[in-house]
């Protein structure tokens, strides 16, 4: 019945988006949002410019949604920024993505600290530049006294490495004798991921019209919601994430199970 009743929040649709903000925290809200940033090179090349126009706008796009998850209560917003298979682009594009940190960061910080919000990053840092990752961990030192939602950079992150090195470092454990293999279950596994000290998303958005994963968070991800949009991620509002809650908030999760058939 409670799930039947979710379905039919109100006889009046809300008129305003901050009406349909109000409605939509009266509901579960995802505790962790998962977002695939893709798009912004289909959306300069659309508007005749140069891709790095695109990533550009594109980052302009995290501000109001990071502003507005953080306002509704969700818990943890992981973004992907960059991945392993990224390298492969023209140099200058490369170059040019591994500046949006600072010039997001530089101007961004002060606000996320204000607004109580934790910068986190996952990923592979060897491959980084030094100015690049110097900018992120001064956003983590920053605000790692804060304790409100957790802003999640996922910047040279690909799933498969990760959870091979999970893997293998598992191996080693049960080499040594620290572990025994048949100790080894859902939970030790995953504090062997990069997102130990986070819970699994339960809700992935993707933008662009793509419909695939792209190596993102593929254990992570087992029972997240799929929420897919046409919208290319530098056009993405705060519009497009109500409209993608508002979907995960009509959604029966089971986890394999049942739907409960209560009257």
């Amino acid at each position: 019945m409670l799930d039947k009743m979710k379905l039919w929040k109100s006889t009046k649709e809300p008129d305003t988006l901050d009406d349909r903000i109000i409605e939509c925290m009266k509901y579960q809200m995802p505790n962790h949002i998962a977002i695939i940033m893709d798009g912004n090179g289909r959306w300069a090349n659309k508007r005749a410019m140069p891709r790095v126009a695109g990533h550009h706008e594109g980052m302009k796009a995290v501000r109001p949604i990071t502003r507005l998850a953080s306002r509704m209560g969700v818990q943890a917003l992981t973004l992907y920024a960059f991945s392993t298979e990224n390298w492969i682009r023209p140099k200058l594009e490369v170059d040019y993505l591994m500046k949006l940190p600072e010039e997001f960061l530089g101007t961004f910080l002060p606000e996320l600290i204000e607004e109580n919000v934790q910068v986190r990053m996952m990923g592979e840092r060897s491959q980084i530049p030094a100015h690049t990752l110097k900018a992120v961990e001064k956003a983590v030192k920053a605000t790692e006294q804060n304790n409100g939602m957790v802003l999640n950079f996922a910047l040279n992150y690909g799933s498969r490495s990760e959870i091979l090195n999970a893997v293998k470092s598992l191996a080693e454990q049960v080499q040594e004798g620290k572990l025994h293999a048949h100790e080894i279950d859902d939970a030790i596994f995953s504090s062997h991921l990069m997102t130990s000290h986070l819970n699994d998303p339960d809700l992935l958005i993707r933008t662009s019209g793509e419909i695939r994963l792209s190596n993102f968070m593929l254990w992570q991800l087992a029972y997240a919601e799929f929420w897919f949009t046409d919208v290319l991620w530098p056009d993405f509002s705060d519009a497009h994430l109500i409209e993608a809650i508002e979907g995960f908030q009509k959604r029966s999760r089971r986890y394999g199970g049942l739907k409960s058939e209560e009257s």
